[in-house]
């Protein structure tokens, strides 16, 4: 296991890099690992991410080495027949993560602070949990773990309906959690999006899956093919 204390001070490129390997994983597993170009699509979804980002591949790209140096990340290099790179965490052997434990880090690297019944909705294509309770639970056990604490409740803000959750991989525990508290004293809980608006972020993280999981099957089928035909628009 990697030394918790001195290498988990993740940067924030890097944290978005983990989480999207980690919801890929769990959410299109037949075109995981990534290639670069899908990861750096996975990174800047324009849904499902706080904040949204533009990386370009070479950000990407470094920032897989930088993981792969703390010993979060491998890199499959391509086998006889196949042309591209692509990239996988090991973020999950290395802290011993169930599926559970995994899908709500993930989201917490990916959205920021959460409350526990966003969780359970922001979870739902990677675990599905019975009920809040089972959430809170999984997030008691992250909170109490022994070695580190991963995750951390903060107070519940002026404005907000709940307290929230903050993930501790990533630098800045502290500013963020002052963060936290100043949007929801400014503009209230970001769960009370209403469920039509949900279902339409649901429906678009739905179809980027998708193109993920097409873009990795057109990969392959021009492996298979030799080369014989160009994929390049």
């Amino acid at each position: 296991m990697v030394d918790l204390a001195d290498e988990l001070e993740l940067s924030d490129p890097q944290t978005r890099v983990l989480g999207a390997l980690l919801e890929k994983k769990a959410t299109t597993p037949d075109a995981y690992p990534l290639t670069l170009k899908a990861l750096v699509t996975a990174c800047n979804q324009s849904t499902s991410r706080d904040p949204v980002v533009d990386y370009d591949a070479n950000l990407v790209e470094t920032t897989c080495e930088a993981l792969k140096a703390k010993g979060l990340l491998r890199i499959v290099h391509p086998a006889a027949g196949e042309r591209a790179t692509k990239y996988r965490q090991i973020l999950d052997e290395q802290l011993h993560l169930d599926d559970a434990e995994a899908a709500v880090l993930a989201v917490l690297l990916l959205r920021g602070a959460q409350t526990a019944p966003e969780l359970r909705s922001r979870t739902e294509r990677m675990h599905a949990f019975g009920d809040v309770g089972s959430v809170e639970a999984t997030l008691g056990r992250l909170a109490a773990r022994s070695d580190r604490p991963l995750v951390r409740l903060l107070e519940r803000a002026p404005g907000q309906r709940e307290a929230r959750w903050i993930q501790l991989l990533q630098h800045d525990a502290d500013g963020r959690a002052e963060a936290s508290a100043s949007a929801g004293a400014g503009g209230g809980d970001r769960g009370s999006a209403s469920p039509r608006g949900a279902a339409g972020a649901a429906r678009i993280d739905d179809l980027e899956a998708r193109v993920v999981e097409l873009e990795a099957q057109v990969a392959r089928l021009v492996a298979a093919l030799d080369g014989l035909i160009d994929p390049s628009p």
